[in-house]
Protein backbone atom coordinates (compact mmCIF):
# COMPACT_ATOMS: atom_id res chain seq x y z
CA UNK A 1 0.00 0.00 0.00
CA UNK A 2 2.63 1.93 0.74
CA UNK A 3 4.29 1.70 -2.38
CA UNK A 4 0.59 2.10 -4.18
CA UNK A 5 0.86 5.91 -2.32
CA UNK A 6 3.90 7.01 -3.70
CA UNK A 7 3.46 6.59 -7.46
CA UNK A 8 0.21 7.90 -6.85
CA UNK A 9 2.04 10.62 -5.65
CA UNK A 10 4.19 10.53 -7.97
CA UNK A 11 1.29 10.49 -11.12
CA UNK A 12 -0.29 13.81 -9.46
CA UNK A 13 2.92 15.35 -9.75
CA UNK A 14 3.14 14.54 -13.34
CA UNK A 15 0.14 15.15 -14.46
CA UNK A 16 -0.04 18.84 -12.54
CA UNK A 17 3.42 19.55 -14.06
CA UNK A 18 3.01 18.58 -17.83
CA UNK A 19 -1.19 19.60 -17.23
CA UNK A 20 0.02 23.61 -16.20
CA UNK A 21 3.08 23.73 -18.90
CA UNK A 22 -0.14 22.34 -21.65
CA UNK A 23 -2.39 25.19 -20.27
CA UNK A 24 0.54 27.84 -20.49
CA UNK A 25 1.24 27.35 -23.89
CA UNK A 26 -2.28 26.56 -24.97
CA UNK A 27 -4.02 30.23 -23.60
CA UNK A 28 -5.47 31.92 -26.34
CA UNK A 29 -2.46 33.65 -28.37
CA UNK A 30 -2.50 37.43 -30.00
CA UNK A 31 -3.37 37.20 -33.25
CA UNK A 32 -0.39 36.56 -35.47
CA UNK A 33 -0.06 40.04 -36.32
CA UNK A 34 -1.28 43.36 -34.20
CA UNK A 35 -1.76 46.81 -36.14
CA UNK A 36 -0.83 49.89 -34.32
CA UNK A 37 -1.88 52.46 -37.22
CA UNK A 38 -3.49 52.84 -40.12
CA UNK A 39 -1.79 54.52 -42.98
CA UNK A 40 -1.43 54.34 -46.53
CA UNK A 41 2.14 53.67 -46.21
CA UNK A 42 3.69 50.38 -46.61
CA UNK A 43 4.44 49.01 -43.37
CA UNK A 44 6.95 48.37 -40.91
CA UNK A 45 7.24 44.90 -39.43
CA UNK A 46 7.95 44.32 -35.54
CA UNK A 47 9.09 41.69 -33.59
CA UNK A 48 10.83 41.34 -30.17
CA UNK A 49 13.38 38.94 -29.20
CA UNK A 50 13.27 38.37 -25.30
CA UNK A 51 15.64 36.00 -23.48
CA UNK A 52 17.99 33.04 -24.81
CA UNK A 53 17.94 32.72 -28.22
CA UNK A 54 16.59 28.86 -28.87
CA UNK A 55 15.10 26.63 -31.70
CA UNK A 56 11.95 28.02 -30.50
CA UNK A 57 13.34 31.84 -31.27
CA UNK A 58 14.26 30.87 -34.32
CA UNK A 59 11.65 29.17 -36.06
CA UNK A 60 9.50 32.26 -34.62
CA UNK A 61 11.92 34.47 -36.52
CA UNK A 62 12.07 32.84 -39.37
CA UNK A 63 7.83 32.91 -39.67
CA UNK A 64 8.02 36.81 -38.93
CA UNK A 65 10.37 37.10 -42.17
CA UNK A 66 8.29 35.40 -44.12
CA UNK A 67 5.13 37.42 -42.86
CA UNK A 68 6.91 40.95 -43.63
CA UNK A 69 7.65 39.61 -47.23
CA UNK A 70 4.40 38.28 -48.07
CA UNK A 71 2.85 41.50 -46.80
CA UNK A 72 5.50 43.62 -48.57
CA UNK A 73 6.42 45.57 -45.58
CA UNK A 74 9.21 47.81 -46.23
CA UNK A 75 11.27 47.03 -43.13
CA UNK A 76 11.86 44.66 -40.68
CA UNK A 77 12.83 45.64 -36.70
CA UNK A 78 13.58 43.08 -34.19
CA UNK A 79 13.58 44.72 -31.09
CA UNK A 80 16.08 42.63 -28.91
CA UNK A 81 17.05 41.86 -25.64
CA UNK A 82 19.17 38.66 -24.67
CA UNK A 83 22.13 37.43 -22.92
CA UNK A 84 23.41 34.98 -25.51
CA UNK A 85 21.60 31.57 -26.79
CA UNK A 86 22.43 28.53 -29.05
CA UNK A 87 24.86 28.26 -31.57
CA UNK A 88 23.01 26.87 -34.43
CA UNK A 89 20.11 29.17 -33.57
CA UNK A 90 21.88 32.28 -34.20
CA UNK A 91 23.93 31.23 -37.00
CA UNK A 92 20.39 30.39 -38.56
CA UNK A 93 18.83 33.54 -37.78
CA UNK A 94 22.17 35.13 -39.38
CA UNK A 95 21.24 33.60 -42.37
CA UNK A 96 17.87 34.57 -42.73
CA UNK A 97 18.58 38.18 -42.41
CA UNK A 98 21.19 38.50 -44.24
CA UNK A 99 18.96 36.64 -47.38
CA UNK A 100 16.02 38.05 -46.34
CA UNK A 101 14.44 40.31 -49.75
CA UNK A 102 13.91 43.60 -47.44
CA UNK A 103 15.96 45.43 -45.22
CA UNK A 104 16.63 43.93 -41.09
CA UNK A 105 16.90 46.31 -38.32
CA UNK A 106 17.90 45.43 -35.15
CA UNK A 107 17.57 47.55 -31.72
CA UNK A 108 18.61 46.79 -28.21
CA UNK A 109 16.29 48.05 -26.08
CA UNK A 110 14.94 49.16 -23.85
CA UNK A 111 17.73 51.18 -22.06
CA UNK A 112 19.31 49.12 -19.63
CA UNK A 113 18.80 46.20 -22.57
CA UNK A 114 21.92 43.72 -23.32
CA UNK A 115 22.56 41.83 -26.55
CA UNK A 116 25.32 39.75 -25.06
CA UNK A 117 26.72 36.89 -26.89
CA UNK A 118 24.86 35.51 -29.53
CA UNK A 119 22.74 38.80 -29.08
CA UNK A 120 25.92 40.53 -30.83
CA UNK A 121 26.20 38.05 -33.65
CA UNK A 122 22.26 39.08 -34.67
CA UNK A 123 23.22 42.62 -34.43
CA UNK A 124 26.00 42.25 -36.47
CA UNK A 125 23.94 40.50 -39.53
CA UNK A 126 21.32 43.57 -39.12
CA UNK A 127 21.23 46.17 -42.05
CA UNK A 128 20.55 48.69 -39.55
CA UNK A 129 21.72 48.21 -36.30
CA UNK A 130 20.83 50.84 -33.48
CA UNK A 131 20.90 50.82 -29.49
CA UNK A 132 18.89 52.39 -26.83
CA UNK A 133 20.85 54.74 -24.53
CA UNK A 134 22.20 52.64 -21.66
CA UNK A 135 22.62 49.48 -23.57
CA UNK A 136 25.36 47.03 -24.03
CA UNK A 137 26.55 45.40 -26.57
CA UNK A 138 29.69 42.85 -27.09
CA UNK A 139 30.94 39.06 -24.50
CA UNK A 140 31.05 37.18 -27.46
CA UNK A 141 33.61 34.42 -26.29
CA UNK A 142 32.94 31.18 -26.58
CA UNK A 143 32.87 28.81 -23.69
CA UNK A 144 33.26 25.24 -23.09
CA UNK A 145 31.46 23.71 -20.59
CA UNK A 146 33.19 20.29 -18.62
CA UNK A 147 32.53 18.82 -15.34
CA UNK A 148 35.11 21.50 -13.82
CA UNK A 149 32.62 24.29 -15.06
CA UNK A 150 32.88 27.05 -17.77
CA UNK A 151 36.17 28.03 -19.38
CA UNK A 152 37.13 29.42 -22.53
CA UNK A 153 36.90 27.39 -25.79
CA UNK A 154 39.70 25.68 -27.69
CA UNK A 155 41.97 28.12 -30.34
CA UNK A 156 40.23 26.55 -33.40
CA UNK A 157 36.54 27.25 -31.98
CA UNK A 158 37.69 30.74 -30.77
CA UNK A 159 38.99 31.66 -34.11
CA UNK A 160 36.23 30.19 -36.55
CA UNK A 161 33.74 32.30 -34.38
CA UNK A 162 36.16 35.20 -34.20
CA UNK A 163 36.39 34.84 -38.47
CA UNK A 164 32.75 34.33 -38.45
CA UNK A 165 31.91 37.87 -36.65
CA UNK A 166 34.53 39.73 -38.45
CA UNK A 167 33.16 38.92 -42.05
CA UNK A 168 29.29 39.06 -41.08
CA UNK A 169 30.55 42.84 -39.52
CA UNK A 170 32.60 43.51 -42.58
CA UNK A 171 29.77 42.42 -45.26
CA UNK A 172 27.54 45.33 -43.75
CA UNK A 173 30.20 47.90 -43.56
CA UNK A 174 31.14 47.64 -40.12
CA UNK A 175 34.77 47.37 -38.57
CA UNK A 176 35.93 43.68 -38.69
CA UNK A 177 38.52 44.31 -36.35
CA UNK A 178 36.72 45.86 -33.40
CA UNK A 179 34.14 42.97 -34.36
CA UNK A 180 36.26 40.04 -34.01
CA UNK A 181 37.71 41.54 -30.46
CA UNK A 182 34.20 40.78 -29.37
CA UNK A 183 34.94 36.83 -29.90
CA UNK A 184 39.34 37.46 -28.53
CA UNK A 185 39.01 39.57 -26.16
CA UNK A 186 35.33 39.53 -24.99
CA UNK A 187 34.99 42.76 -25.45
CA UNK A 188 32.00 44.99 -24.39
CA UNK A 189 30.93 48.27 -25.73
CA UNK A 190 28.25 50.24 -24.47
CA UNK A 191 25.76 52.78 -27.05
CA UNK A 192 27.77 55.27 -27.30
CA UNK A 193 31.28 54.07 -27.99
CA UNK A 194 29.56 51.61 -30.10
CA UNK A 195 28.58 54.54 -32.15
CA UNK A 196 31.95 56.42 -32.26
CA UNK A 197 33.72 53.25 -33.47
CA UNK A 198 30.94 52.72 -36.33
CA UNK A 199 29.92 48.96 -34.44
CA UNK A 200 26.14 50.73 -34.74
CA UNK A 201 24.35 53.27 -36.76
CA UNK A 202 21.87 54.90 -34.57
CA UNK A 203 20.96 55.21 -31.43
CA UNK A 204 17.65 55.51 -30.68
CA UNK A 205 15.23 55.16 -27.03
CA UNK A 206 12.89 53.12 -28.69
CA UNK A 207 11.14 51.90 -32.31
CA UNK A 208 9.44 55.10 -33.21
CA UNK A 209 12.89 57.25 -32.85
CA UNK A 210 14.20 54.82 -35.01
CA UNK A 211 12.31 55.47 -37.55
CA UNK A 212 12.17 58.71 -37.12
CA UNK A 213 15.67 58.77 -37.81
CA UNK A 214 16.29 56.15 -40.73
CA UNK A 215 13.16 57.76 -42.57
CA UNK A 216 14.57 58.81 -46.21
CA UNK A 217 17.62 56.35 -46.16
CA UNK A 218 18.95 54.32 -48.81
CA UNK A 219 19.52 50.56 -48.48
CA UNK A 220 21.36 48.34 -50.30
CA UNK A 221 21.32 44.67 -49.92
CA UNK A 222 21.50 41.56 -52.53
CA UNK A 223 21.69 43.49 -55.69
CA UNK A 224 18.59 46.08 -54.71
CA UNK A 225 18.18 49.61 -53.31
CA UNK A 226 15.22 50.03 -50.90
CA UNK A 227 14.37 53.08 -49.81
CA UNK A 228 12.71 53.78 -46.45
CA UNK A 229 9.48 55.90 -45.71
CA UNK A 230 9.05 55.03 -41.83
CA UNK A 231 8.22 58.30 -40.61
CA UNK A 232 4.89 58.01 -40.49
CA UNK A 233 4.44 54.02 -41.68
CA UNK A 234 1.72 51.70 -40.01
CA UNK A 235 3.54 48.76 -37.58
CA UNK A 236 2.19 45.57 -37.88
CA UNK A 237 4.14 43.84 -34.36
CA UNK A 238 4.33 39.83 -34.76
CA UNK A 239 3.25 37.80 -31.86
CA UNK A 240 4.81 34.01 -30.63
CA UNK A 241 2.21 31.14 -31.93
CA UNK A 242 1.28 28.56 -28.94
CA UNK A 243 3.70 26.06 -31.01
CA UNK A 244 6.65 28.84 -30.85
CA UNK A 245 6.46 29.30 -27.24
CA UNK A 246 6.43 25.69 -25.92
CA UNK A 247 9.57 25.20 -28.57
CA UNK A 248 11.01 28.60 -26.91
CA UNK A 249 10.43 27.01 -23.45
CA UNK A 250 11.19 23.26 -24.63
CA UNK A 251 14.79 24.36 -25.97
CA UNK A 252 16.21 26.34 -23.33
CA UNK A 253 19.12 24.58 -22.67
CA UNK A 254 18.14 24.52 -18.88
CA UNK A 255 14.82 23.31 -19.58
CA UNK A 256 15.73 20.96 -21.74
CA UNK A 257 18.34 19.02 -19.82
CA UNK A 258 15.95 19.01 -16.87
CA UNK A 259 12.86 17.77 -18.67
CA UNK A 260 15.11 15.05 -20.36
CA UNK A 261 16.61 14.36 -16.59
CA UNK A 262 13.25 14.05 -15.64
CA UNK A 263 12.14 11.68 -18.87
CA UNK A 264 15.55 9.32 -17.47
CA UNK A 265 14.13 8.94 -14.03
CA UNK A 266 10.99 7.91 -14.91
CA UNK A 267 11.99 5.29 -17.31
CA UNK A 268 14.44 4.32 -14.75
CA UNK A 269 11.84 4.53 -11.84
CA UNK A 270 9.70 2.45 -14.23
CA UNK A 271 12.28 -0.32 -14.71
CA UNK A 272 13.30 -0.68 -11.55
CA UNK A 273 9.43 -1.10 -10.58
CA UNK A 274 7.53 -3.13 -13.27
CA UNK A 275 3.96 -3.21 -12.92
CA UNK A 276 3.36 0.25 -12.32
CA UNK A 277 3.39 2.18 -15.56
CA UNK A 278 2.97 5.41 -14.22
CA UNK A 279 6.38 6.55 -14.46
CA UNK A 280 6.65 4.98 -17.84
CA UNK A 281 3.79 6.93 -19.01
CA UNK A 282 5.49 9.78 -17.54
CA UNK A 283 9.23 9.13 -18.39
CA UNK A 284 8.77 8.59 -22.01
CA UNK A 285 6.43 11.61 -22.91
CA UNK A 286 9.19 14.00 -21.00
CA UNK A 287 12.05 11.75 -22.82
CA UNK A 288 10.04 12.94 -26.03
CA UNK A 289 10.27 16.71 -24.76
CA UNK A 290 13.76 16.35 -23.94
CA UNK A 291 14.97 15.40 -26.74
CA UNK A 292 13.52 17.74 -28.84
CA UNK A 293 14.92 20.58 -26.32
CA UNK A 294 18.64 19.78 -26.96
CA UNK A 295 17.86 19.47 -30.90
CA UNK A 296 18.29 15.60 -31.73
CA UNK A 297 14.43 16.05 -33.27
CA UNK A 298 12.85 18.93 -35.27
CA UNK A 299 9.55 20.48 -34.34
CA UNK A 300 7.54 18.57 -37.11
CA UNK A 301 9.06 15.19 -35.73
CA UNK A 302 8.28 15.54 -32.33
CA UNK A 303 4.99 16.92 -32.74
CA UNK A 304 3.98 13.61 -34.66
CA UNK A 305 5.86 10.99 -32.46
CA UNK A 306 3.75 12.56 -29.54
CA UNK A 307 0.28 12.65 -31.93
CA UNK A 308 1.77 8.82 -32.07
CA UNK A 309 2.19 8.18 -28.78
CA UNK A 310 -0.97 9.73 -27.36
CA UNK A 311 -2.64 7.42 -29.61
CA UNK A 312 -1.07 4.24 -28.86
CA UNK A 313 -1.49 5.26 -24.81
CA UNK A 314 -5.14 5.49 -25.46
CA UNK A 315 -5.33 2.47 -27.44
CA UNK A 316 -3.13 0.59 -24.41
CA UNK A 317 -5.77 2.23 -22.13
CA UNK A 318 -8.76 0.54 -23.63
CA UNK A 319 -7.65 -2.80 -24.49
CA UNK A 320 -5.39 -3.11 -20.60
CA UNK A 321 -6.00 -2.38 -17.41
CA UNK A 322 -3.96 0.72 -17.23
CA UNK A 323 -6.06 2.36 -14.30
CA UNK A 324 -6.42 5.40 -16.21
CA UNK A 325 -2.25 6.08 -16.20
CA UNK A 326 -2.26 4.77 -19.86
CA UNK A 327 -5.13 7.32 -21.17
CA UNK A 328 -4.01 10.55 -19.13
CA UNK A 329 -0.58 10.45 -20.57
CA UNK A 330 -1.78 9.37 -24.00
CA UNK A 331 -4.32 12.78 -23.74
CA UNK A 332 -1.52 15.17 -22.24
CA UNK A 333 1.03 13.30 -24.96
CA UNK A 334 -2.04 14.39 -27.78
CA UNK A 335 -2.26 17.71 -26.36
CA UNK A 336 1.58 18.93 -26.28
CA UNK A 337 1.72 16.87 -29.95
CA UNK A 338 -1.14 19.29 -31.46
CA UNK A 339 0.54 22.13 -30.14
CA UNK A 340 3.52 21.57 -31.19
CA UNK A 341 2.44 20.36 -35.02
CA UNK A 342 3.20 22.90 -37.86
CA UNK A 343 1.08 25.39 -38.57
CA UNK A 344 -0.22 24.44 -42.31
CA UNK A 345 0.13 27.15 -44.67
CA UNK A 346 -2.75 26.70 -46.89
CA UNK A 347 -5.29 26.33 -44.03
CA UNK A 348 -7.23 29.43 -43.09
CA UNK A 349 -6.02 31.94 -40.64
CA UNK A 350 -8.69 30.36 -38.04
CA UNK A 351 -7.98 27.10 -38.62
CA UNK A 352 -5.18 26.51 -35.98
CA UNK A 353 -6.96 28.41 -33.07
CA UNK A 354 -10.13 26.12 -33.31
CA UNK A 355 -7.86 22.97 -34.08
CA UNK A 356 -6.43 23.65 -30.43
CA UNK A 357 -10.01 24.46 -29.33
CA UNK A 358 -10.77 21.22 -30.32
CA UNK A 359 -8.15 19.13 -28.88
CA UNK A 360 -7.96 20.96 -25.73
CA UNK A 361 -11.77 19.91 -25.10
CA UNK A 362 -11.37 16.34 -26.14
CA UNK A 363 -7.87 16.12 -23.57
CA UNK A 364 -9.90 17.97 -20.98
CA UNK A 365 -12.52 15.91 -20.98
CA UNK A 366 -10.29 12.83 -21.16
CA UNK A 367 -8.65 14.26 -17.76
CA UNK A 368 -11.62 14.38 -16.25
CA UNK A 369 -12.84 10.72 -17.09
CA UNK A 370 -9.41 9.64 -16.26
CA UNK A 371 -9.19 11.79 -12.60
CA UNK A 372 -12.70 10.12 -11.62
CA UNK A 373 -11.97 6.55 -12.57
CA UNK A 374 -8.36 7.10 -10.61
CA UNK A 375 -10.15 8.64 -7.36
CA UNK A 376 -12.92 5.47 -7.58
CA UNK A 377 -10.04 2.87 -8.08
CA UNK A 378 -8.18 4.33 -5.16
CA UNK A 379 -10.98 4.76 -2.83
CA UNK A 380 -11.78 0.68 -3.79
CA UNK A 381 -8.13 -0.33 -2.98
CA UNK A 382 -8.41 1.40 0.21
CA UNK A 383 -11.72 -0.44 1.18
CA UNK A 384 -10.48 -3.87 -0.13
CA UNK A 385 -6.64 -3.38 1.48
CA UNK A 386 -9.07 -2.88 5.04
CA UNK A 387 -10.58 -5.92 4.74
CA UNK A 388 -13.85 -4.50 3.57
CA UNK A 389 -17.39 -6.87 3.59
CA UNK A 390 -17.36 -5.15 0.06
CA UNK A 391 -13.84 -7.08 -0.98
CA UNK A 392 -15.02 -10.76 -2.23
CA UNK A 393 -11.66 -11.98 -3.77
CA UNK A 394 -12.67 -14.86 -6.70
CA UNK A 395 -12.53 -18.51 -5.88
CA UNK A 396 -10.99 -19.87 -9.05
CA UNK A 397 -9.20 -18.54 -12.26
CA UNK A 398 -7.07 -19.08 -15.05
CA UNK A 399 -3.28 -18.09 -15.57
CA UNK A 400 -2.77 -15.18 -17.93
CA UNK A 401 1.11 -15.83 -17.84
CA UNK A 402 3.17 -18.01 -16.43
CA UNK A 403 3.53 -17.71 -12.71
CA UNK A 404 6.84 -17.94 -11.56
CA UNK A 405 5.97 -17.22 -9.05
CA UNK A 406 3.75 -14.34 -9.48
CA UNK A 407 2.02 -13.31 -12.44
CA UNK A 408 -1.90 -12.63 -13.51
CA UNK A 409 -4.77 -14.69 -13.76
CA UNK A 410 -8.43 -13.56 -14.64
CA UNK A 411 -11.25 -14.42 -12.75
CA UNK A 412 -14.82 -12.80 -13.26
CA UNK A 413 -13.66 -11.28 -16.47
CA UNK A 414 -10.80 -9.08 -14.24
CA UNK A 415 -7.26 -9.39 -14.44
CA UNK A 416 -5.64 -9.85 -11.01
CA UNK A 417 -1.77 -10.00 -9.64
CA UNK A 418 -1.38 -13.43 -8.42
CA UNK A 419 1.55 -15.37 -6.70
CA UNK A 420 1.71 -19.41 -6.57
CA UNK A 421 1.59 -20.31 -2.67
CA UNK A 422 4.27 -22.76 -3.03
CA UNK A 423 6.36 -20.81 -5.16
CA UNK A 424 6.31 -23.45 -7.58
CA UNK A 425 6.13 -22.24 -11.77
CA UNK A 426 2.62 -22.37 -13.20
CA UNK A 427 2.21 -22.25 -16.69
CA UNK A 428 -0.48 -19.76 -18.78
CA UNK A 429 -3.72 -21.53 -19.50
CA UNK A 430 -4.10 -23.37 -16.26
CA UNK A 431 -7.30 -23.23 -13.84
CA UNK A 432 -6.04 -22.12 -10.57
CA UNK A 433 -8.07 -22.18 -6.84
CA UNK A 434 -7.54 -18.80 -4.71
CA UNK A 435 -5.95 -19.75 -1.43
CA UNK A 436 -6.28 -16.24 0.42
CA UNK A 437 -6.01 -12.55 -0.60
CA UNK A 438 -3.32 -10.24 1.04
CA UNK A 439 -3.61 -6.23 -0.45
CA UNK A 440 -4.18 -6.38 -3.97
CA UNK A 441 -2.42 -9.77 -4.50
CA UNK A 442 -4.20 -13.58 -5.11
CA UNK A 443 -1.97 -16.62 -3.07
CA UNK A 444 -3.36 -19.43 -5.34
CA UNK A 445 -2.62 -22.63 -6.18
CA UNK A 446 -3.53 -25.69 -8.62
CA UNK A 447 -6.05 -27.74 -7.97
CA UNK A 448 -5.51 -31.68 -6.95
CA UNK A 449 -6.17 -33.01 -10.74
CA UNK A 450 -3.99 -29.73 -12.19
CA UNK A 451 -0.88 -30.16 -9.99
CA UNK A 452 -0.90 -34.35 -10.95
CA UNK A 453 -0.66 -32.89 -14.81
CA UNK A 454 1.87 -30.18 -13.77
CA UNK A 455 3.79 -32.77 -12.13
CA UNK A 456 3.75 -35.22 -15.12
CA UNK A 457 4.52 -32.13 -17.56
CA UNK A 458 7.65 -31.35 -15.48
Amino acid sequence: MKTFKIYKYLLVAILLFLTTTILIFALPASSTTTKETESSARTVYLIEVEGVITAGQKNFIKRQVDNATDMESQLLIVRINTPGGLVDATMKINELFLNAPLPVAVLVAPSGAIAGSAGTFILMASDIASMAPGTTIGAAQPVAISPEGAREAGEKTVTFYASYMRNTAEEQGRPGDIAERFVTENLSLGSRESLEKGMIDYIAGNVHELMNEIDGKEIEKLGKIYKLNTADAPIEQGEMTRAERLQNWLSNPQIAFLVLMAGFLGIYLGFSTPGTIVPEVGGLILLIMGIYGIGLFDVNTTGIILVLVGIGLITAEIFTSGFGVLGTGGAISLAVGAIMLPVEPFMASDWYPDFIVTVGGVVLGLVIIMVVVIQRIIQSRRRWTGGSEHFNPPKKGVTVNELNPEGRIKARGEYWSARSIDGSTIPAGREVEVVKAETLILWVKLPKNEQNKNAATN
